[in-house]
């Protein structure tokens, strides 16, 4: 596991200096502490930071072939690599590490751009073909490792973190205005831009090549595009074969040679993979959960019930309000857009506990998308098919007036949010209201338009063709139209947050529900044995009845909820709003201030729950301070007690 930077200069009358190259690779250091890397050369440099995990003693990068004409620097885990290595030592190819980095070159060697179809694991990497003088950089099938990139026609930066490419001595930090109407939506982008003028991210599944005469060339080499079976078999079939497959992968994702553990929310996710590591291992395994000292908001109880259920050596951190709060300008560089969750912080001191004790985890991330498991997909079925039936019974004027009573009705707030998620409120034939404004939406591009000023809403894009993109590309089922949507979209963001807050801590983790073969297999399923009433996952629930107790198998998710709603009810309220009101914040001039006065009125009356909005408002603007404007963490943090600022390391 490393962190990896670059630059390649079209012109090879330019050199690449090992001071620019060693500036980049230091912003990344946190992603490997135990050794670092460069190759320069001419117009072309690579750099590696390293966490040493697999080949400890010689896996140093980047690294070459026999000749000396094709080095790479890469990112992640081949958890195919030994079966690969014997396939290519009988082809003639000569290992001089254990590594499986050695295995991608020696595949790059064979295969040339299609070695990356031959891979099985997560991985981020660029090849520097000295015979061919081409750049070939690649990302994994499902996006578990990033890759950023920034190509103006004579320079290309690439990195595993977009701070990398920003200590490039040549370039700005610029805010992307075309990305504020996805941003306000979603809290991400789900296509290649980022929040930076400039700099894009490769996709999942795709590769980029470029040579010192041309332009990028992007290729899409994977996509999840296999069919639900037509002929449906037995449930049993399909319990049976997930369960043998995530056995596989869960097995494969143990390779390591320093000491690996699980992050243990204590839901169903990551309690499967926690017992399945146990049962594989066969010895006592170190687990680690966080919690708040807000018990209701808190699976401590659970991930500890599991803990003993399986006899692992478990862990566990809490973290405060004032911990929360304090953090979020660090946790905010870390991932170097604003954070979309409120988790991502809870994420990284889970991480950084972990770090005390191993250097590896295992987590649960993957399967709510492949297998249905949030309550939005069973919503939207039943919602789509209540739709369908009053729009059938219901002129168009009636449906309109019951929307419009409803939306300005003097209802509660927490009443609005319920009828505001029902087919009698949503547009069954207007996507983007029907599922993404109902389930992501913060504001609605409908809400935008009052919120921003008219200089930012003439250039602040379109706040769902990125989602739409990846909707209109799906096919089949309602189902599965929708997990296919949320792979290429949402779960592309949530493997970012999971990347970089453990990465912050130094720590590798890994997501067995997402082994491409396995995500695969999950695509073929049929509705009707994913989904039950309002749940969903009972393909993995019967699959691993053996391994966990029945109570933590089929209890009701909770989806590792923060206390946000709950802090907002306090004194913060006013530190939140006087900084989104200060006048370095409204010159900006994105957003109206007697909106967003009016948002905080609202909330204070509970008259509209607006904890989103006030969340997505809140990430912005520290973002702008510590991204763009350079200013410190401790200046950047919002928080009622100054005295309760941490230090994050």
């Amino acid at each position: 596991m490393c962190g990896i930077c670059g630059v390649f200069l079209s012109d090879r009358g330019r050199d690449v200096t090992r001071d620019a190259l060693t500036a980049m690779n230091g912003r990344i250091s946190h992603r490997g502490p135990d050794d670092s890397g460069y190759f320069v050369e001419n117009n072309v440099g690579l750099a590696m930071r390293r966490l040493s995990i697999i080949d400890v003693q010689t896996g140093h990068q980047p690294l070459a072939n026999e000749n000396q004409d094709v080095w790479i620097v890469y990112n992640g885990e081949i958890y195919n690599h030994t079966d690969l290595r014997r396939d290519l030592e009988s082809k003639g190819h000569r290992y001089r590490t254990h590594s499986d980095t050695e295995t991608i070159v020696h595949l790059y060697e064979e295969y040339g751009r299609n070695c990356v179809k031959h891979l099985r694991g997560m991985f981020a990497f660029a090849i520097w073909d000295r015979r061919k003088r081409i750049l070939f950089a690649a990302r994994d099938r499902l996006g578990i490792k990033p890759f950023y990139y920034r190509w103006d026609g004579r320079t290309f930066l690439f990195g595993s973190e977009i701070k990398a490419i920003l200590a490039f001595p040549e370039v700005k930090a610029q805010f992307n205005h075309g990305a504020l109407a996805e941003y306000l939506a979603f809290g991400y982008l789900t296509g290649p831009h980022t929040m930076f003028a400039g700099i894009s991210k490769l996709m999942p599944g795709q590769t980029l090549e470029l040579s010192e005469q041309g332009e990028p060339r992007i290729e899409q080499y994977w996509d999840l595009n296999t069919e639900v079976d037509r002929n449906p078999r037995p449930r049993a079939h399909y319990v049976k074969t997930y369960r043998k497959l995530l056995e596989e992968a869960v097995s494969s994702h143990l390779m390591s040679e320093v000491p690996l553990g699980v992050f243990l929310s204590g839901g169903l996710d990551s309690s499967a993979v926690a017992a399945l590591t146990k049962k594989i291992r066969g010895d006592r395994i170190q687990t680690f959960a966080v919690g708040y000292g807000e018990e209701a908001f808190s699976e401590l109880r659970y991930a500890r019930e599991v803990a003993r259920h399986i006899q692992s050596e478990h862990h566990e951190v809490r973290l405060s309000r004032e911990e929360f709060f304090a953090s979020l300008p660090k946790m905010i560089w870390h991932e170097d857009e604003p954070l979309v969750w409120p988790s991502s912080v809870a994420l990284y001191f889970v991480a950084r506990l972990a770090r005390e004790h191993v250097t590896v985890v295992l987590t649960g991330e993957g399967s709510d998308e492949t297998l249905a498991g949030y309550t939005r997909y069973a919503w939207t079925l039943l919602n789509s098919r209540m739709d369908q039936a009053y729009r059938a019974v219901t002129p168009d004027a009636l449906r309109r007036l019951v929307r419009k009573g409803i939306q300005s009705g003097p209802f509660s707030a927490t009443l609005h949010r319920k009828l505001d998620h029902t087919f009698l409120v949503r547009d069954g034939k207007a996507w983007p209201s029907f599922y993404y404004d109902n389930f992501f939406s913060a504001f609605a591009a409908s809400e935008q338009s009052g919120l921003l000023t008219p200089e930012a809403l003439a250039t602040a894009g379109d706040a769902y063709a990125g989602s739409m993109s990846a909707w209109e590309r799906s096919r089949g089922d309602l189902l599965h139209r929708l997990l296919y949507a949320d792979i290429n979209s949402y779960l592309i963001e949530l493997l970012m947050k999971q990347d970089q807050m453990s990465m912050a801590a130094s720590v590798e983790s890994r997501v067995p529900f997402l082994d491409h073969v396995l995500t695969e297999f999950t695509a073929t399923i049929p509705e009707q044995y994913s989904i039950r009433g309002m749940a969903g996952k009972f393909i993995l629930k019967e699959a691993v009845e053996d391994l966990l107790p029945r109570e933590i198998v089929y209890r009701k998710k909770m989806g590792f909820p923060t206390p946000w709603e709950y802090w907002l009810a306090g004194p913060q309220l006013d530190d939140l709003e006087r900084m989104l009101l200060e006048p370095r914040s409204v010159e900006r001039g994105l957003f109206h201030p007697g909106v967003i006065a009016r948002i905080f009125t609202e909330h204070r009356l509970k008259s509209r729950d607006r904890g989103n909005q006030i969340w997505r408002l809140l990430n912005l603007e520290t973002w702008f301070r510590v991204m763009i404007e350079g200013e410190t963490m401790e200046a950047a943090a919002v928080c009622g007690n100054p005295n309760h600022a941490v230090a994050l390391t």
